[in-house]
């Protein structure tokens, strides 16, 4: 019996789902089956990095830490798309990309200056008592 031209194709995929599957679930499956099983009072302690915990989890991280992470990330995922959309510009209209292109940084250029003079770059450290 011979399969139908247009499920021969899909064959293919299937095929393919069957072998991501395998690939997915085969080490959750192997790690079930060889992996060490522990019972115990232990089993459900604070494990981190093989230490015993000292004091509380619970740290106060002051928000500017948080301004320039998310100041990074944003200006790391600008430059990464500046690159493509210059090389997209460079085949088009010649001084028009160029002036888009330079308000774009122009525009990234304010939030720099915004957040120096709010003061996200100086970052004060504080005593901490033992």
């Amino acid at each position: 019996m011979e399969l139908p031209e247009a499920l021969s194709d899909f064959s293919f995929v299937l095929v393919y789902l069957v072998a991501a599957a395998l690939f997915a679930m085969g080490p959750i499956i192997l790690a079930y089956l060889i992996a060490p099983k522990s019972f115990g009072k232990s089993r459900d302690a604070i494990y981190e990095c093989g230490m015993p915990i000292i004091g509380s989890a619970w740290v106060q991280v002051a928000v500017i830490y948080y301004l320039f992470a998310l100041l990074f990330l944003a200006f790391d995922v600008d430059v990464l798309f500046l690159l493509p959309v210059l090389l997209a510009y460079g085949k088009g209209y010649g001084w028009l990309d160029f002036i888009e292109i330079t308000i774009f940084i122009g525009i990234l250029s304010l939030v720099i200056v915004y957040a120096w003079c709010k003061g996200v770059f100086s970052w004060k450290r504080k005593q901490v008592s033992p």
